[in-house]
């Protein structure tokens, strides 16, 4: 068990059925009334962010949560596919677990996944990966006195918008963090 008073960014607690990642935590005692803490958690199965408040003392169930390399395989509709590299074996998980990532999944790439009672909570990608532009307008020559943008189409579907030197078969760099352009690979 976990006292509010202990949160660390970064530890998991469980509050009732769902698994909550601490962001932050604050711990305040203002001039009238009594000490509490203020923690932004998100919540790892729905993804959804919320600021909450609690007294010291409330104890909560520590959650552990495993990190694994897995290996992005292939996707159907919904259910995308992986491989656990430490024991091969693989695994599915649904696009809502995903979330906004999976535009930027491609076959092969390497992810850390967060996974609780054998169960996967949440995937992370690398900070940018490198994509390969499949479709842009060509960039018309003087052009870019004004630092422009235009949208442009990766291998994995995924539109960006990107400066107006990138061509179509361009090898770019993409922030996952911010779906922006991060400059050629």
């Amino acid at each position: 068990m976990i006292t509010a008073r202990q949160f660390r960014n970064g530890s998991a607690i469980e509050i009732g059925k769902d698994i909550f990642k601490i962001l932050e935590s604050q711990h305040t005692k203002p001039g009238k009334g009594g000490a509490f803490v203020r923690a932004k958690l998100k919540n790892l199965k729905s993804g959804a962010i919320a600021e909450r408040t609690f007294r010291p003392d409330e104890s909560f169930r520590q959650a552990y949560i495993e990190q694994k390399i897995i290996q992005y395989l292939y996707h159907d509709e919904t259910i995308y596919h992986f491989m656990d590299q430490a024991t091969y074996e693989q695994m599915s998980i649904n696009k809502s677990v995903l979330g906004n990532i999976v535009k930027f999944l491609k076959d092969g790439m390497e992810v850390t996944a967060s996974v609780h009672n054998e169960t996967i909570v949440d995937v992370t990608v690398p900070v940018t990966v490198t994509l390969k532009v499949t479709y842009t307008e060509p960039g018309i020559r003087g052009d870019t006195a004004k630092g422009g943008s235009k949208p442009a189409t990766l291998e994995t579907g995924a539109v960006i918008r990107v400066p107006l030197f990138v061509n179509t078969d361009d090898i770019i760099k993409v922030d996952t963090r911010t779906s922006l352009y991060a400059g050629r690979a």
